[in-house]
């Protein structure tokens, strides 16, 4: 909600700042933590940095072990002021993907307000983040501390990726 009350869209909480936020953080302290199961999930492929794609391809990534995801994220609900009406909602983690070799890859590269491209260590590559079966109970159970412990991204090995549409498949550039 807004401070004037009418719902906003909030479909990504931001790991980093989620404990403070006015929007995501009252949920985080009060443990409203779910998961989320997701078959596959789609991000976008815009070719490499020096050379971005003038459009992006659309990239598939599931568990290598065919299991589906879990990813973490927070629950809380809302009443519209206008119907009394409960509305529950959910938002997905996501958290920083710089460093990872396959997720960094991924969504167009930012520039700055002139225009220029940042460079790779200013980019802000965004990942969702999935909880592993073992630690569900702590996700959904634990701590703040626990949880907050839990919140990672996937070894590359433990990722099957591949383009949405065979036709626009290639090699990535991924860098161990």
């Amino acid at each position: 909600m807004t401070s004037t009350g009418r719902p906003m869209s909030t479909n990504n909480c931001r790991r980093e700042g989620m404990a403070k936020s006015w929007t995501f953080g009252p949920a985080w302290r009060a443990g409203q933590r779910c998961l989320i199961p997701a078959r596959m999930f789609q991000e976008p492929y815009w070719g490499p940095y020096e050379a971005p794609f003038a459009k992006s391809i659309a990239w598939h990534f599931e568990r290598a072990d065919g299991m589906p995801w879990a990813l973490a994220g927070l629950y809380s609900e809302w009443t519209d002021r206008e119907t009394g009406e409960v509305v529950p909602n959910y938002t997905m983690l996501t958290q920083n993907c710089d460093a990872h070799p396959l997720m960094k890859l991924m969504h167009k590269p930012e520039k700055d307000m002139a225009g220029v491209m940042l460079p790779l260590d200013k980019q802000d590559k965004r990942s969702v983040v999935p909880i592993e079966p073992k630690h569900w109970d702590a996700w959904l159970h634990g701590s703040v501390e626990q949880a907050e412990a839990l919140i990672g991204l996937p070894d590359l090995e433990c990722i099957r990726h591949r383009a949405v549409d065979a036709a626009r498949q290639i090699d990535l550039p991924i860098q161990l």
